[in-house]
Parts: structure tokens; sequence; C-alpha cells
């Protein structure tokens, strides 16, 4: 019979090292992470900046490059918080850490109406607070434990109800150009933090403070992504490899591709003008038919028709 704490520990260390591994890949692929860097790790007491600072300084200690690690909280005075639980956590784990006093929760309260939105207010004020600290530190990277479910969701909100085709990129300059934030955990499902938290036991702290407009869209989003998840598997993956394969000139931004400046190929147009059917020719952007006829250089329907590349008259 077999013993269920071995059981156990199995699925965690199978759990953990495919974690480590998605992160790596994540931190490899966007050159997140390089020699000297000063990395700033943003807590919040949720399950995903407990599992990013777990991972990166599991990687301090077998990375082929140095680099330190320091967890930042900003303690936001919402009334409640445990401010004992992070301070005892860090110290047992023998890991530098600031905590950053700041009262944003009285401003957001003070500045949004009952029941409206308070997301954007606070994450702009605890955004401003820690590039701030960052900036007078000396950090040259700030991770932030935003993971692939967070990034797909971002994608959905923005289409939905913003009007716009953007995510939560994997790294990323901030509008001033002063810092640089990283999202290690970009590769990595939620669910799979959600086990790693329940097996490491994280002294979770819940924010009190959301839980308006914005976060219901963003749990429409949750749960609409679940159900893709369970009835369609694999499609959440699919989809996110379409945010890492984009072609610009297949959709509408005058602004990132140059629609208005397209021109024929002139060996195109003599080509048309000889009468010669041609498919894929170099620098053309189409293929003229023998009779006439416009056909799209990225359909094989022309070339399979005629049954050769080029056919003269």
């Amino acid at each position: 019979m077999s013993d269920p704490n071995q059981k156990s520990r199995t699925q965690f260390n199978k759990l953990q090292k495919k974690l480590r591994h998605t992160v790596g890949d994540a931190i490899a692929d966007y050159n997140m992470i390089e020699d000297g860097d000063k990395i700033m790790v943003c807590l919040s007491g949720g399950k995903d900046s407990f599992t990013l600072l777990d991972i990166l300084m599991h990687l301090q200690k077998t990375a082929p490059v140095e680099f330190e690690l320091i967890a930042v909280n900003l303690d936001q005075k919402q009334p409640g918080f445990p401010e004992h639980v992070l301070p005892e956590y860090l110290e047992s784990l023998g890991v530098p850490y600031h905590i950053i006093e700041k009262d944003t929760y009285s401003v957001v309260k003070r500045v949004i109406p009952e029941g409206n939105t308070t997301c954007g207010l606070c994450s702009r004020l605890r955004r401003g607070t820690l590039y701030g600290y960052a900036e007078a530190n000396n950090v040259t990277k700030i991770a932030l434990g935003h993971h692939r479910d967070d990034i797909l969701e971002t994608f959905f909100l923005n289409i939905f109800y913003g009007g716009k085709l953007k995510a939560m990129p994997p790294k990323l300059l901030s509008d001033d150009k002063k810092n640089i934030i990283i999202r290690p955990l970009a590769y990595t499902r939620e669910k799979e933090i959600e086990r790693l938290a329940a097996f490491k036991n994280y002294p979770i702290i819940p924010c009190n403070l959301c839980g308006s407009q914005e976060n219901m869209q963003r749990q429409a989003m949750k749960a609409m992504l679940k159900t893709w998840d369970k009835q369609f598997p694999g499609r959440l993956e699919t989809i996110f490899t379409s945010l890492q394969n984009v072609a610009p000139s297949q959709l509408a931004d005058t602004e990132l591709f140059d629609f208005v400046g397209l021109t024929r190929s002139q060996q195109a147009v003599d080509i048309a003008r000889d009468g010669v059917y041609a498919v894929n020719l170099p620098g053309a952007g189409s293929a003229i038919a023998r009779d006439g006829a416009y056909a799209d250089s990225q359909s094989e329907t022309g070339a399979a028709n005629a049954g050769l590349d080029v056919l003269a008259q």
C-alpha cells in the first residue's frame, strides 16, 4: 500500500520543479535578469508574490549569474491589516526586505465614491510609491507576481471594455523610462500557483479594498477562461502563444503598419502587363493571374489550380 505522505511529497517536488522550469524559461526568453541586477520583489501578501519570491530565491542560488533580491511590501494602512505577518515570514527566510508605510487607503476612500472602482487609483498610487523606492535604492529590476492567467484576463478586458489589443508584457520599460518591470511568472498557470501555495502554506493576507466594478469585470474574464480551459483543453495555451506571434500587417492599426504607403511591386506590374502568372514573387505583395484576376500571394489556391509556380502564356 502506497504512503500518502510520500505521494504528496512526490507531487510537490514535481510541481515545484515544473514552476521553476517555466519561470526559468520566461526569464531566459525575455532576458529578465542579468549579472549584477538588484531586483525588488513586490510582495503583496498574496499567493502569487509569495510564489515569485520563493522561486527567485531558489534561482539566486542556482543561476549562472549573480543578482540581489530585496522583498518590498507597501503597507497601505488598510484597517485590520496584520502588520506583523510579512516581517516575521521574511525574517524566517533570511531575505533582505523593507516595509513601506504609506496611507494610500485613506486617499482612495476619500477620492473614490462608495461603490465605484477603486483599483485604478489604488494601483497608480501603489505603483508610484514602489517606483520611487526603486529609484532611491538603485534597484535595476522590479519583479511583479502577475501570472499567465492575469495576462490573458487583461488581454480580454482590454478587448471587451477598452477597445485595445494589449495585455501585460513579460518585460516592460516604465513610461518615464526609469524602471524595468519584469513578470517572471508570465508562463505560469494560476492553478499551479494555487497548488504550490497550498503545499507551502504561505501566510496569505487578503486585500479588502478591492471588489468593485473593475474587479467584477476581471472575475467575469476569469470565469470565461476557466470555462474555456475545461471545455477546450489547450485553448488558453494557444491564445497565449498568439500574443507571441503578432502579425501587424494582418490587423488594422495604421500606426503599427504603413497601410497608406502600400504599393505594388514594379516587377509584379511588369509581369501582369506581359501576361505571366506568378506566385510568391520576391518582393511582390500579390500574384497576378494569367486572365488578369487578382490572387492573394498567401493563398495556395492559385498555385494549386495552375499546377506550376510560374506559367507563361
